[in-house]
């Protein structure tokens, strides 16, 4: 993270600057440095280069730029749904739980700038609506937050119900349990039981799908469908992000000791209890790699690899730690009585 923004890509742990920057690495470092890592040593520069990153992309009404050159002029690539997804989940997590007044205040007024925005994009809307949905936890009547929600509870897909395949798509493709962590957010915001339900059952199916024996087989970047073997590479690690992310979000709305244990499963896939045996990320620099291979990882530690690490690993740890607590205040309320 440099002045500009978060480097897009790396050459093993070197980043490569002269590749630019990227607006959804932007999004994701909002959200990273203001939540689960806020308490780090460089946490508030980080997160300020962030948010100043998504300002200076922000095109007015709902439009992110995509992609910023190493000459600081931008590229022409297409305006994305997935950047402006992800840009608002940064966006809204910040305002919601930044220990910065300053980060606070800038981000929810460039959240509610943008939160116009709507896609038919399973996963571009599922990461507004996870941005939304924390701003409603801390300020529950944002009407611009909850207009959000409604709709992406509308939009986003639902379990296939009565098939074996019970994925809501024919493929499974990439970031895939950020479908039913935003189904389970939207549910808990809107007090929906039935979609709750839903949204557990689908997130329970996908962990089974992507479990071999007791570790995590995850979808390869090529995506997979019921026809496809497993396992196949090159698995990914916001694949594990992802589903860190979302059991330990069912972990905290039903305290069931399984969805936690899935966290921890996703972390150990970093440690290397994985299809290749290898470990996923570089314990020197703290960097990931960026993918899992038959026969070890592509070396390069980009952003959103190193991110995915340095989350799902914290977040284990923090569940680790928390399960601990659980367990003890249970054995005491037993001895009580």
């Amino acid at each position: 993270v440099d002045d500009v923004g978060i480097v897009e890509h790396s050459c093993l742990e070197r980043p490569r600057t002269d590749e630019g920057y990227c607006t959804d690495d932007a999004g994701r470092l909002l959200g990273v440095a203001t939540s689960l890592l806020a308490e780090r040593r460089e946490a508030r520069r980080m997160a300020s280069v962030a948010l100043r990153f998504l300002a200076r992309a922000h095109e007015g009404g709902s439009r992110f730029r995509l992609r910023l050159g190493p000459q600081g002029r931008w590229t022409e690539d297409p305006i994305s749904d997935d950047a402006t997804g992800r840009a608002l989940h940064g966006l809204g997590t910040a305002a919601a739980r930044s220990p910065w007044s300053d980060v606070r205040s800038g981000a929810l007024e460039l959240f509610e700038q943008a939160a116009s925005w709507r896609s038919h994009h399973p996963r571009s809307i599922a990461h507004a609506a996870l941005g939304a949905t924390a701003i409603l936890q801390v300020t529950p009547d944002h009407r611009i937050a909850r207009l959000l929600v409604e709709d992406a509870a509308d939009l986003l897909p639902r379990p296939a119900l009565g098939s074996s395949w019970g994925w809501p798509e024919q493929r499974l493709t990439y970031s895939n349990a950020v479908i039913p962590e935003a189904l389970l957010a939207a549910a808990i915001a809107r007090r929906d039981s039935e979609l709750a339900r839903d949204a557990l059952g689908l997130l329970a199916w996908l962990v089974g799908e992507e479990s071999m024996g007791e570790h995590f087989s995850f979808t390869p970047v090529g995506g997979r469908d019921p026809e496809d073997e497993a396992p196949a590479f090159d698995q990914q690690p916001i694949e594990a992000w992802a589903m860190a992310d979302a059991c330990a979000r069912a972990y905290e709305f039903t305290g069931d000791f399984s969805w936690a244990d899935a966290v921890i499963r996703a972390a150990r896939w970093f440690e290397g209890h994985n299809d290749s045996e290898t470990a996923v990320f570089d314990s020197h620099t703290g960097g990931g790699f960026d993918g899992l291979e038959r026969c070890g990882v592509n070396r390069n530690q980009g952003a959103e690899s190193t991110m995915a690490a340095a989350v799902t690993l914290e977040r284990a740890r923090a569940m680790q730690i928390e399960c601990h607590h659980a367990v003890r205040q249970g054995s005491a309320r037993a001895s009580s009585r």
